[in-house]
């Protein structure tokens, strides 16, 4: 073989990775970490995380799973779905959250909500939003605040849905 056919051989190699590494990171999964704690006990900061993007594309997200979008130009958020398109949410003084009224069963809370935010009200849902929370519930700048409110389901950008450091915590995530 000549070795021009050869360097050309390995040109079309490079662009087949190159191109099958941009599909899987734009439209499949991508690598996150988690800066803070506002998802404990589930997540703790450091903590890497595949995003899964593909399952979002073929159905909507559900309650309990557990989410990144954007909450800048420079910062994405890890929340989990606490209250679904169309659903009114709100938290009463006990901390207890409700669901179009009725109490919501859960255990990912690591403690009793102190501040229900702008939950103290009932908040409606449109037709493309989530209700998210972090599970440090005391400690987490979520919906309940103004700045983050309702997620947009476009702003979704995918699913955490495994740990991959560190090395010790390696796994699925729970969601239901």
């Amino acid at each position: 073989m000549s070795v021009g056919r050869e360097i050309l051989s390995w040109v079309i190699y490079l662009l087949i990775v190159v191109a099958l590494t941009y599909f899987i990171l734009h439209f499949v999964g991508q690598r996150t970490m988690v800066d803070g704690n506002s998802m404990y006990p589930t997540l703790e900061d450091g903590d890497n995380l595949i995003v899964e993007k593909l399952s979002y594309r073929f159905g909507e997200p559900q309650r309990f799973d557990i989410i990144v979008f954007p909450y800048d130009d420079h910062t994405y958020y890890i929340k989990r779905i606490i209250g679904l398109p169309g659903e009114t949410v709100q938290i009463d003084e006990e901390g207890n959250i409700y669901i179009d009224g009725e109490i919501l069963e859960e255990d990912y809370g690591a403690e009793v909500i102190s501040n229900p935010g702008r939950a103290a009200q009932p908040v409606q849902l449109g037709e493309d939003e989530y209700f998210v929370m972090g599970d440090n519930r005391n400690n987490s700048k979520d919906s309940r605040t103004e700045e983050v409110g309702n997620i947009h389901r476009d702003d979704i950008v995918g699913r955490a849905w495994v740990r991959i450091w560190p090395l010790d915590q390696i796994g699925f995530l729970k969601h239901q």
